[in-house]
C-alpha cells in the first residue's frame, strides 16, 4: 500500500501542476505581448546613452523625452533580433510622422553590427543610443527584444508593447495611444 502511494502521489502533484501550467496558458483572453510593467504611468528611468557612432544621428537621454512637448515612442532593437527585422517596416512608418519622436535603443550589440543593420535597413529613428551592457533596458524593465515603449511628453511611460509590431498592432493599438495622448497635451 505505502509504495502505491509513493508512486501515484508524485505522479498526481505532476499532472495537477501540468494541467494548472496549461490552463494559464490557454486561458481565453490571454495574450502574450502583454507583460504586466512596474514602470506604466511612471516616469521614464533616468539614462544617457552615448550615440551610435557614425550613424548621423545623436544618442538620447531621457531628458530628450520632455524636449519638445511631443509623444515618443522607444523601440528597443538589436542588429541580432530577427524579429526586430520584422517589425522595422512598422518603426519606418513612425518614423516618418513628424508629430512623434522616435528613439532607438540598441540592446546588447557590436557597434559595428548595429550600424551595418540600420544602414542596410534604414535608419527609421530620430536619434539612436548605445545599450552595450543592458543597463537601461533593466532600469526600464525589458525582457528581450524588440520591445517598444510609449512615453507622454512629461516623460511618463503610458504603454509597454512586448514583442515585433505588426501592422494590426501599429493600427489598432499604438497610433490609437499616440493619438489619445497627443490630444491630452
Amino acid at each position: 500500500m505505502n509504495k502505491k502511494i509513493l508512486f501515484t502521489l508524485p505522479l498526481l502533484i505532476t499532472l495537477v501542476l501540468f494541467g494548472y501550467f496549461f490552463w494559464a496558458l490557454t486561458k481565453p483572453g490571454r495574450d502574450p505581448k502583454i507583460l504586466p510593467s512596474v514602470l506604466i504611468d511612471k516616469p521614464a528611468p533616468d539614462f544617457n546613452l552615448v550615440a551610435l557612432e557614425n550613424l548621423g544621428v545623436p544618442g538620447f537621454s531621457r531628458a530628450d523625452l520632455t524636449s519638445n512637448g511631443k509623444v515618443s515612442v522607444v523601440n528597443i532593437f538589436a542588429s541580432w533580433c530577427v524579429p526586430c527585422l520584422a517589425e522595422h517596416p512598422d518603426m519606418v512608418k513612425l518614423g516618418e510622422r513628424d508629430d512623434i519622436n522616435l528613439y532607438g535603443i540598441n540592446y546588447r550589440d557590436k557597434p559595428e553590427d548595429a550600424l551595418k543593420w540600420l544602414n542596410r535597413n534604414g535608419n527609421p529613428y530620430h536619434r539612436v543610443g548605445r545599450d552595450p551592457k543592458s543597463r537601461t533596458g533593466i532600469e526600464w524593465g525589458v525582457y528581450g527584444v524588440p520591445e517598444t515603449f510609449i512615453v507622454d511628453a512629461t516623460g511618463t511611460i503610458r504603454y509597454k508593447h512586448v514583442g515585433p509590431l505588426n501592422p494590426g498592432d501599429l493600427e489598432n493599438k499604438i497610433l490609437p495611444i499616440i493619438d489619445n495622448l497627443q490630444t491630452q497635451n
